[in-house]
């Protein structure tokens, strides 16, 4: 984004005090992270007011700052911007911006899987647009409006991810991103808590198409029954499925993976081999996404899969990891819920990468009332034949563990609530050249933590 101020003034129809029409690059929303020429968005909560730290922006290099109208004192001599709401504000900038921006822009939302998606459908789009995406988790009703607002003028294609924890939340952020292709990854159990039943989270997901822009295409697990019904029910929506099973238009077929990644089959609209540098089938399936996006925008076959060879995921999602004693883990420890614990349980159990399979798991946060069942179920998910070690971490895995101990021995079963330091005494002592170690769990439960032990 470059912008005078007055183009901005212009959008908000905002009081303003403007020594100097100054030029304005970007949006920042924290001074240690601001960047010469940004506007600075000073938020007002219970623990601390942005305000404070305005003169601190312009220091740094802050073009302008907005003001809460309410908020005494502001500075004299300041470019400053004065709004009712800076959230409100923030978000009808992105959508000044966005109807002025002529990318194509591609709205991602699922339980799972968002990220990967995101980062799949920018890689094979890369190398031959110019992309942006979605960065670390700003797919909220603040995050995505600032994602909008970091475009660059000449962005080809916006890839957007949108998350949400209850109704109407994904319906907000389509409607400002407008976008050109949608997808839904899958439905899961995240988010039980605030919205009942998967069901519920369907109906929740599927509000992304409200925004679709007229002669938009949704891409969405066919997989799933639950999206099924809802898709059909949208007489006019473009639609197309993808996945493992069935009769999507798009399936994988033949997943067979090695350390390098993951070789699979296409059939349906394409019939043809792919490589992607990733693990995991659930990782292929989402392939499927950055497949049927860059066939529309008129990629070759050849085109897509050299893109894909060369892709990788943000850290923490089936990210290869070589740790000390010679282990090698697969760091899959950025979230989790029963349907992505599953889907790792499934890529342990068919891996011939190494021998000695060892799944660390912590807790699954968000599901709500059916928590103790979701932990219990996950023991039908662990092969007990094939998969060596279980280490259980976080009150809520005690359910779990209960579970576990008919089938399988104390030496191979482990649980602690609060504490890594037994996980990490049981690798050093057990696992070594011949160990594949999964670590998967919540956010909250930074499973992370047990690979730094063995950092190289």
């Amino acid at each position: 984004m470059k912008k005078t101020l007055k183009q901005i003034v212009n959008w908000l129809n905002s009081d303003q005090q403007i020594v100097d029409d100054v030029v304005v690059t970007g949006i920042s929303i924290n001074t240690r992270t601001l960047q010469v020429g940004d506007l600075f968005i000073p938020f007002r909560g219970e623990k601390t007011n942005g305000h404070r730290y305005v003169e601190q922006a312009f220091e740094n290099g802050a073009a302008a700052s907005f003001w809460l109208k309410d908020e005494p004192n502001p500075p004299a001599g300041l470019p400053l911007l004065f709004v009712d709401n800076p959230e409100e504000a923030l978000q009808q900038m992105a959508t000044a911006y966005r109807q002025e921006h002529c990318a194509k822009f591609i709205g991602i939302t699922g339980s799972n899987g968002k990220t990967s998606t995101k980062d799949l459908v920018a890689g094979v789009l890369s190398p031959y647009y110019k992309v942006q995406k979605t960065e670390g988790n700003f797919n909220n009703e603040l995050g995505l409006p600032l994602t909008i607002l970091s475009l660059d003028e000449d962005t080809d294609f916006a890839v957007l991810e949108m998350g949400m924890s209850g109704f109407g939340e994904i319906e907000f952020l389509t409607k400002l991103a407008k976008p050109h292709f949608t997808a839904i990854t899958n439905i899961g159990e995240a988010h039980l808590q605030d919205l009942g039943s998967r069901e519920g989270i369907a109906k929740a997901k599927f509000e992304i198409v409200q925004g679709l822009q007229p002669g938009g295409k949704l891409f969405y697990d066919g997989d799933e029954p639950l999206l099924s019904p809802l898709v059909a029910g949208e007489k006019h929506l473009q639609a197309l499925s993808f996945g493992l099973e069935g009769s999507n238009d798009l399936l994988a077929t033949n997943i067979t993976t090695t350390e390098n990644g993951s070789a699979f089959t296409v059939e349906g609209l394409l019939d043809t081999d792919f490589f992607i540098s990733v693990l995991g089938s659930h990782q292929v399936k989402n392939t499927l996404v950055a497949i049927l996006i860059a066939r529309e925008v008129g990629l070759s076959t050849e085109q897509i899969r050299e893109a894909l060879k060369d892709i990788s995921l943000t850290n923490m999602r089936m990210q290869l990891v070589n740790g000390a004693q010679g282990i090698l883990f697969v760091n899959d420890a950025y979230n989790a819920a029963p349907t992505s614990v599953k889907a790792a349980l499934q890529f342990i159990k068919a891996t011939d990468i190494r021998t000695d399979k060892w799944v660390v798991l912590g807790d699954m946060l968000e599901l709500g009332e059916l928590e103790q069942q979701f932990h219990e179920e996950i023991a039908l998910a662990i092969d007990v034949e094939n998969i060596h070690q279980v280490c259980l971490y976080g009150p809520r895995m005690k359910w779990l563990y209960e579970k576990l101990q008919s089938v399988l021995p104390a030496g191979r079963l482990l649980w602690t609530a609060e504490d890594y330091a037994p996980i990490i005494k049981h690798l050093r002592e057990n696992a070594g050249t011949d160990s594949i170690v999964l670590l998967k769990g919540s956010r909250g439960m930074a499973l992370e933590n047990v690979l730094k032990a063995f950092n190289d």
